[in-house]
């Protein structure tokens, strides 16, 4: 591996743990489309590029959630109550989602994937919060959200912010605890997925080598490295200033990656 590509994942890296700790959105939407971008370069089979992103950029939350979660944890700001209700079904859900992404064509993958972070942007540069308009549901409620949360996040290798953080805002959880409970969460998440992802991408042709299923293990280790330093930094500024204006600049940069993905997807 060059010194280029080392340097091109660590700087990913470093980008997607900040914003994992930051913005609670688990780094995918960032990760996915830099990875690739790169699995492209490297030559990986094309019809293999984007599962393997997706998949690796899902393995990375393994480690950004421990590192960001125990930032926020210091601060009081996981409710580990609901961590405890929606897990249940994030993890069944989570191991379902890379077993439907599978079944999808690469192009209509990536293509799916770009409507997720196109969607997110929006949310993001919007600002607009759900109204706290009830309480969260109970323990079936709960165990439906939390298999949607982590379907939707297997599928497309993000943590789950996106979705989990409207949804406890929604039910008046206020948004820095919002934030600090889906950072917990997305360790289920990346836990369940990534043994999926390792299942169901398992002597698949094409592979390269070093690939543990349709996770590629250097990329994984060398943005971990990165993330893991990175994902405390932006969980500590989460807590100490307004994240307002840094928000409309992460959704300039996901409309753009956004656009690659359908770019990916239509070529």
């Amino acid at each position: 591996m060059d010194v280029g590509l080392i340097v091109a994942l660590l700087l990913m890296g470093a980008f997607g743990g900040f914003a994992a700790g930051l913005l609670g959105i688990g780094g995918g939407m960032v990760l996915v489309p830099f990875i690739t971008m790169i699995f492209t370069a490297r030559g990986i089979a094309p019809e293999l590029t984007i599962h393997m992103a997706i998949a690796t950029s899902l393995a990375t939350i393994l480690f950004t959630s421990l590192s960001s979660v125990r930032a926020h944890h210091k601060h009081g700001a996981v409710l580990w109550p609901v961590v405890k209700l929606l897990a249940p079904g994030i993890l069944i859900g989570s191991w379902i989602g890379p077993w439907i992404g599978k079944q999808m064509d690469s192009s209509f993958l990536a293509a799916f994937f770009g409507v997720f972070v196109a969607f997110s942007a929006t949310q993001m540069l919007v600002g607009k919060k759900p109204a706290a308009s009830r309480a969260l549901p109970g323990k079936p409620g709960m165990f439906a959200a939390g298999g949607f949360i982590g379907t939707l996040s297997g599928i497309v290798g993000a943590g789950g912010g996106f979705i989990s953080v409207p949804f406890m805002t929604w039910c008046g959880v206020r948004i820095h605890n919002a934030v600090a409970t889906s950072a917990a969460l997305g360790f289920p998440i990346a836990l369940s997925g990534t043994i999926s992802n390792i299942w169901f991408g398992w002597g698949e042709p094409g592979l390269p080598e070093y690939a543990l299923g349709f996770i590629y293990v250097p990329a994984l280790a060398i943005i971990v490295l990165a993330s893991v330093i990175m994902a405390p930094l932006g969980a500590r500024t989460a807590h100490r200033m307004p994240v307002r204006r840094l928000q409309k600049v992460f959704a300039v940069i996901l409309y753009a990656l956004a656009a690659y993905m359908f770019w990916k997807a239509f070529q």
